[in-house]
């Protein structure tokens, strides 16, 4: 399958990833990074490698539980909801790079056949295309993307989503998986 067909393909499931139903930590809440057995038990459960579970921090967004997991081609994928209402961002890992040479031509969200913008921001790459703005933030070979709405989600807020990006610890690992859902298993 072509990189555009891949792209469009994981793209247009983006709004059922929102919608769904009813190492170590570079910044983020404090705490110490979850166990690696632990995180490995969670990344195959996923279907996932575990270098590619991310999470972030940004306020009055929750992550939905219901939304983590695999995605398109072995990426890692986790939608946060606003606390006060139905706006998304969505979280997505994968093993690949961003440059400024390849910024524009990499597919952006449902808008995957209107013209990417990038203009890197501090470590950072801001991108736009159509309606949808994300901020793709690289982690030692593998591009975390927060992708939003750009009329729901302003470019601050995503920024912050962007600058909090960090490898989850126990507490927020357990946040990821539904009640009672455990490697002990």
């Amino acid at each position: 399958m072509t990189r555009n067909a891949r792209a469009l393909l994981a793209l247009s499931l983006l709004p059922v990833l929102l919608t769904g139903c009813g190492a170590d930590k570079e910044s983020g809440s404090g705490g110490a990074a979850a166990d690696n057995a632990e995180l490995a038990a969670a990344a195959e459960d996923w279907g996932v490698e575990p270098e590619l579970v991310y999470v972030t921090e940004v306020s009055g967004f929750t992550v939905f539980q219901a939304s983590v997991g695999a995605y398109g081609d072995g990426e890692f994928a986790a939608a946060y909801r606003s606390d006060k209402g139905s706006t998304r961002i969505g979280l997505f890992a994968g093993h690949s790079t961003l440059t400024a040479e390849n910024c524009a031509e990499q597919p952006l969200g449902a808008d995957a056949l209107k013209p990417v913008a990038c203009e890197q921001d501090g470590d950072a790459w801001y991108r736009t295309a159509g309606g949808v703005h994300e901020y793709a933030v690289p982690r030692d070979g593998v591009v975390v993307r927060l992708i939003a709405d750009k009329e729901k989600v302003d470019r601050t807020v995503l920024r912050e989503a962007a600058e909090a990006v960090h490898r989850p610890d126990d507490g927020e690992l357990a946040a990821l998986r539904p009640a009672g859902d455990s490697s002990d298993a």
